[in-house]
């Protein structure tokens, strides 16, 4: 079963190709990891997959429906669910009021009944905190629920961003370079989280930097070269791949500016 499809995906700007015909695929449980060095049309890539960007070519596929260019908001509704390269974190609310946030999709009710604080509002807005005091709590934070978020660590902040994005109840999620700027121990922290997430069905699409994360989690890789793909497989296939080894494994772990 496949939940989301990248079909033929291409885009660009000016006259140059930024991604030129792009197609892979995604299974519940899976963990595809998309991997290339500076400038070669990650973030470019995922952008279009999540909305961000309309694609000049291919299509998007979620859950068998053509979702191409539809507004993130949207996507979220019908399943897909992204974080950023930078963290998108209000630094000054709380853990867990920036993890109910992530719940705005599901606990949308009548303004009025909102605005009357009517029963019917009371009873959604408990189910926001219940259900984000359960994701704080798989991802590690649940002691943290009352600090105020810019206290936390690095590695904090980003598990607590993969927790508001959970909250939408994804079956696609999308994760942006979720271990950079991490530490030895914060890494292999969002590596078990995201592990986790994976075996629990949710698909996962991964772009990261991380080669040695990259290589232990990944179900599959795709690798791309200034926005063309060069290669996928498993990572023991990958890895041997002299291509990817020359342009990618071989420069300082892929770090990417662009995406």
């Amino acid at each position: 079963m496949t939940l989301l499809s990248v079909e033929g995906l291409g885009i660009g700007f000016g006259g140059i190709k930024a991604v030129h015909d792009v197609s892979f695929k995604v299974a519940p449980g899976e963990i595809v990891s998309v991997i290339g060095p500076n400038g070669a049309g990650k973030t470019t890539l995922f952008n279009m997959i999540s909305g961000v960007y309309q694609p000049g070519s291919g299509r998007v596929v979620l859950k068998g429906e053509d979702v191409t260019g539809m507004a993130p908001f949207r996507l979220a509704q019908r399943g897909m669910s992204r974080t950023f390269q930078n963290l998108q974190i209000f630094q000054n609310m709380t853990v867990l009021e920036n993890a109910i946030s992530g719940f705005h999709l599901q606990e949308s009710g009548p303004v009025l009944a909102d605005l009357l604080h009517l029963p019917s509002s009371r009873r959604r807005a408990r189910a926001a905190e219940a259900g984000a005091r359960e994701l704080l709590a798989r991802v590690g934070l649940e002691r943290a629920a009352d600090r105020e978020a810019g206290n936390l660590s690095y590695g904090s902040l980003k598990r607590l961003e993969i927790a508001r994005a959970l909250a939408m109840r994804p079956k696609v999620l999308l994760l942006d370079e979720p271990a950079a700027g991490c530490n030895a121990v914060e890494t292999e922290e969002i590596d078990h989280l995201i592990a986790e997430v994976a075996a629990a069905g949710t698909a996962i699409l991964l772009v990261e930097h991380d080669m040695k994360m990259v290589m232990r989690i990944s179900s599959h890789i795709v690798v791309l070269d200034h926005g063309e793909k060069i290669a996928e497989g498993a990572p023991a296939e990958v890895s041997r791949n002299p291509a990817v080894i020359a342009a990618y494994l071989g420069t300082e772990e892929g770090a990417d500016a662009d995406g």
